[in-house]
C-alpha cells in the first residue's frame, strides 16, 4: 500500500479548513515553512496542484476540493477507530450532533429504545445551533434544522412538520380567539430560530399586520414551548417538537382547523462515506422508523378531530 505523506495530509486538512498557512502553523504548533513544505510534498505525491494563492489567501483548486471531500470520510473513520479503540471491548461509539430543541424534545425521549435495540452501541450526543464540521472528524451524523443548503453532503429529511399556534387550555379558557386577527390582542411568544415566525403566519392567513412587540422572546424552541405550557402566551411551534405536550393535553391547537403551515425543517446530514458505516446505517434506519411512526400517529389524531 503506497500511502501519501501523512504529515502532508494533516497539513492539507488544516490549511483547507483555515485558508491560511500561518493559521495552520499556529494550530499545528510548527513553522509556516514546515506547513508549506508538507503541502509541497503532498502535491508532489499527487502530481497536481491542490491550492491557488489569491489576495484573500489560499483557496482549493478543483482537484484540491475533490481531494478534501474524499479525505473527510477517511479522517473521520480514523478518528472513529481511535475512539472505539479507547472504549470497552465490543462497544462502538456513535457520535451525534443535533439542534438543542430537537435533541431534548424529540430525540432524547426515544434514545433509550434505540440503545435497548442496539446494546453494542453507545451514544455521544452534542447539541448546538452551529452545524458540525465533518472535516474535523468529531461527528458521525448531524441532525440539522432549516432549509437544505448542504449540496456536498448526504441529506435526508426526517419528517414533515406543521407550525401552528399552540396554547395551554387555561389560557384559552379566558381568551376569545375565533380568527387569526384575534391573536393580535393576545400575548404572543416569539422564537428567534423557527423557520416559520409570526409575521409569515399572519400574512399566510390574510392578516396584513403583525405585532410590533411580543410578550416573550426566546432563542430555543423548548423554552417557547415551556412558556406556552405555563400559560404565558401563544406559541407558534412545531407539532413534532411539542408532541409530548399535545399528547398530554398541556398544549392544544388554538384553532379547531389548526391553521398550520407545513414545512420540512429537520434533516439527517452526513458525508456519503459515513452511510457505509454500520453504526450510522443502523441509526438512520431506526430514525426513519421512529419518524414514520410519529407521522402515522399524527395523521391518526388529525383524522379523529
Amino acid at each position: 500500500m503506497h500511502l501519501p505523506p501523512l504529515k502532508g495530509i494533516i497539513a492539507f486538512e488544516v490549511v483547507a479548513r483555515s485558508g491560511s498557512v500561518n493559521k495552520a502553523a499556529d494550530e499545528m504548533n510548527v513553522t509556516a515553512s514546515a506547513v508549506s513544505h508538507q503541502i509541497a510534498n503532498l502535491e508532489g505525491f499527487v502530481g497536481r496542484r491542490l491550492f491557488d494563492r489569491t489576495s484573500r489567501g489560499l483557496v482549493l483548486t478543483p482537484v484540491g476540493e475533490r481531494f478534501r471531500n474524499d479525505l473527510t470520510g477517511a479522517l473521520a473513520l480514523i478518528a472513529s477507530a481511535a475512539l472505539n479503540a479507547r472504549t470497552t471491548e465490543g462497544v462502538e461509539v456513535l457520535r451525534l450532533h443535533a439542534s438543542p430543541s430537537f435533541a431534548s424534545l424529540w430525540l432524547m425521549p426515544r434514545l433509550p429504545a434505540f440503545l435497548k435495540e442496539h446494546p453494542d452501541l453507545r451514544i455521544q450526543l452534542s447539541a448546538s445551533h452551529t452545524h458540525s464540521d465533518f472535516s474535523r472528524g468529531e461527528v458521525d451524523l448531524d441532525i440539522r434544522y432549516g432549509p437544505v443548503r448542504w449540496g456536498d453532503l448526504h441529506v435526508e429529511t426526517i419528517f414533515e412538520e406543521e407550525m401552528l399556534p399552540l396554547a395551554s387550555p387555561a389560557l384559552l379558557q379566558h381568551a376569545v380567539i375565533r380568527s387569526p386577527e384575534h391573536l393580535l390582542g393576545q400575548p404572543l411568544i416569539f422564537s428567534d430560530v423557527n423557520i416559520v415566525q409570526w409575521p409569515r403566519w399572519f400574512a399566510a392567513h390574510g392578516v396584513p399586520v403583525s405585532p410590533a412587540t411580543y410578550a416573550l422572546r426566546f432563542d430555543r424552541a423548548y423554552m417557547v414551548i415551556e412558556a406556552a405550557v405555563q400559560g404565558l402566551g401563544v406559541a407558534l411551534e412545531s407539532n413534532r417538537l411539542a408532541e409530548v405536550h399535545l399528547k398530554s393535553g398541556a398544549l392544544v391547537p388554538v384553532f379547531p382547523d389548526r391553521k398550520g403551515i407545513r414545512v420540512h425543517a429537520h434533516h439527517i446530514v452526513f458525508p456519503e462515506p459515513h452511510g457505509k458505516w454500520s453504526k450510522v446505517a443502523r441509526f438512520v434506519t431506526w430514525l426513519r422508523r421512529e419518524a414514520s411512526r410519529t407521522a402515522s400517529n399524527a395523521r391518526g389524531k388529525n383524522r379523529g378531530k
